[in-house]
Formats: structure tokens, C-alpha cells, sequence
């Protein structure tokens, strides 16, 4: 037999044993499925995890609505290391921003997965566009962010942001504002978005980039300022505020996605399965509601499609962070 036969048997061999053991594990629905979160309770992407977690119950997935365990620390690598660890017949999942997969591998030498063969994209389930804002650190004439860097650059010692973990998403965007307005601006990592906001609100941090929504309702009661958005249009959520690209920096256009994995070797029936519950939830008109309350866009996907977005962002994320200069151990 020829190798590229005996490849092709093998494979089809290894496919069909796959789909015998995932018609075998769905005979009856998981009982119960946890979903590991890397960031802190009552963030938007927490939010969202657990409104889809709800309504997986009674599903041809699972029985009960899933668990969700919030795994906070090291920008979100903790959930997918715990992901990694889990055994792959359906009953763990994790919700993780873009960022851990398609940017970290550019940031760390090392890590404790691999995006590419630890994981089994299931499905998105949101789209986020990141925020820029400042509190009462920055006079209350500061309004654009062509005023804010001219502030930063004027006040060396207070000119700072914060983001929800070094090397996220957000973090890259502060320091590509930096760099294209050649402003120095001391970079502050939180562990997640909630307690940089608080900061920020107190007025013991200047500014804050994070996902929009996590802005919303202190923007909205004028406890901080919202000075731009990475989206490519202004987002639904506040229309008031311009973009990046508005502004002068359309290299800060982001539209950062939440999505389910699977471990890898979790049998296709099982994947499958999964990303028809987390798609169905997310088709409901009470699903885009709520996720609209927190500034996300409720959107479901194939696992090839969220496959073929994370392979785009791995790609177009590496020079970024070459120009920025970030490693772990910078």
C-alpha cells in the first residue's frame, strides 16, 4: 500500500472510530457540563458565558444548564491550561477573547498549550470592540483622545493606563496609541476589567482600555469618559463616542470575539453537538438583548469559521507586537 493510501485509510479509519464514539457518547445528554472562564466574575464576557451556560439545559448537548468556573489570573491563560488538563468526552468547555490564542503565542516563549493542537474551536459567541476611557486623574477638558495625549505627554509622572492582563488585546491597543502619537504611557496590568475600572472611577489610575461594555453604565452616569472605540463603526451601545479610526488611529480598528473550546480529541458528534446549543442560545432575540446591555454583539459561528478567524488574527497580531516590542519577560 502506497503512504499516501495508507495515510488516507488511516485517516478515514480514525474519523469513523471518532464518530462511532461521539454517536456513543450522545446516546443520552451530558448531565452536566462546566465552562472555564479566565477572568473575574461580573465583567461583559463573564456575563455572556453564563447567559449562554443557562441555556444549554435541555438540549441534545446536556441535560442541565453548565457550570460556569471562573478561573481569573494570568490574562486568561489559567482557564485554557485547565481546559487542556480536562478530559475530552464533552463535559468541560472554556470561553476565552481571541487574544489568548491568536496573540499570546507571539508574547510568550513558552506556553503551557498550544492554540493550534491543545483546543477545538466550538463556536464564537460574542463580538466585543475595546474602549478607551479616563476618569477625575484627567482634567474634565479632555474629551478626544488627541486631548488625552496631549495631556500624557504634558504629565509624564500620571501618564498611565491600565488593561485586563499584559499581553491582552486591549494592552496592545494602549501601546500602539503610544507609539503613533509618540507618547510614553506606562502600561498597568489588572486582572481583568473590573478592578482597573474601579481604579479608574477613583481616580488612582488615569485611563483604561478594556471591552466597551465593561464602561457602559459609568460612562452613561458620568463617572468616567469614553474617548474612543476599536470598532469599524461606532458602536450601537454609544453612539456618542467616536472610533479609533475616527480619531486618526486606524490601526486600532478591533473587533475581539469570545468563543467556546473544546480539548482536543473531544469526539466531532460532541463538538458538534455543543456548538448547535451555544448557536441556538445565541439565535435567541433575549440572548442579543441582554448581551447588547453589556456593549456585546451576540454572535454564533461553525468551529471552521472561528478556526479560520483565529489563524487570520494569529497572523496579522504578530508584527504588532514585533512593533511593540512585548515579550513576558519585558
Amino acid at each position: 500500500m502506497s503512504i499516501s493510501r495508507r495515510h488516507v485509510v488511516t485517516t478515514l479509519g480514525a474519523t469513523l472510530a471518532l464518530g462511532t464514539l461521539g454517536r456513543r457518547a450522545l446516546a443520552q445528554p451530558i448531565d452536566q457540563v462546566k465552562i472555564f472562564y479566565g477572568f473575574p466574575a461580573g465583567s461583559a464576557g463573564d456575563v455572556a458565558c453564563r447567559r449562554v451556560a443557562e441555556r444549554m439545559a435541555n438540549t441534545a448537548y446536556t441535560r442541565n444548564a453548565a457550570v460556569v468556573e471562573n478561573r481569573p489570573g494570568a490574562g486568561g491563560r489559567l482557564a485554557l491550561e485547565a481546559l487542556k488538563a480536562a478530559a475530552p468526552d464533552g463535559t468541560t468547555l472554556a470561553m476565552s477573547p481571541f487574544s489568548a490564542l491568536a496573540i499570546y503565542p507571539h508574547v510568550y516563549k513558552k506556553l503551557n498549550y498550544d492554540p493550534a493542537k491543545d483546543f477545538i474551536p466550538v463556536s464564537m459567541s460574542a463580538i466585543m470592540h475595546h474602549g478607551f476611557a479616563v476618569g477625575p486623574q484627567v482634567p474634565a477638558s479632555v474629551k478626544t483622545l488627541r486631548e488625552f495625549l496631549a495631556w500624557a505627554k504634558a504629565n509624564p509622572t500620571m501618564a498611565n493606563y491600565g488593561s485586563p492582563g499584559a499581553g491582552s488585546t486591549p494592552h496592545f491597543l494602549g501601546a500602539l496609541l503610544g507609539l503613533n502619537a509618540g507618547v510614553d504611557m506606562k502600561h498597568i496590568p489588572y486582572r481583568g476589567s473590573v478592578p482597573g475600572v474601579t481604579d479608574v472611577i477613583g481616580g488612582q489610575l488615569a485611563a483604561m482600555c478594556t471591552p466597551s461594555g465593561d464602561f457602559l453604565q459609568n460612562h452613561r452616569a458620568g463617572k468616567l469618559r469614553l474617548l474612543a472605540t476599536s470598532g469599524p463603526q461606532r458602536s450601537p451601545f454609544s453612539p456618542d463616542v467616536p472610533t479609533f479610526a475616527e480619531q486618526g488611529f486606524p490601526e486600532l480598528t478591533v473587533e475581539e470575539w469570545f468563543g467556546f473550546y473544546a480539548p482536543a480529541r473531544t469526539p466531532a458528534a460532541l463538538v458538534a453537538a455543543a456548538n448547535a446549543a451555544i448557536t441556538a442560545a445565541l439565535r435567541e432575540p433575549a440572548m442579543a438583548e441582554a448581551l447588547g446591555q453589556i456593549g456585546l454583539i451576540a454572535r454564533g459561528s461553525t468551529s471552521e469559521q472561528q478556526a479560520a478567524s483565529q489563524a487570520a488574527e494569529t497572523e496579522r497580531w504578530g508584527p504588532l507586537v514585533k512593533r511593540i516590542g512585548f515579550t513576558a519577560d519585558s
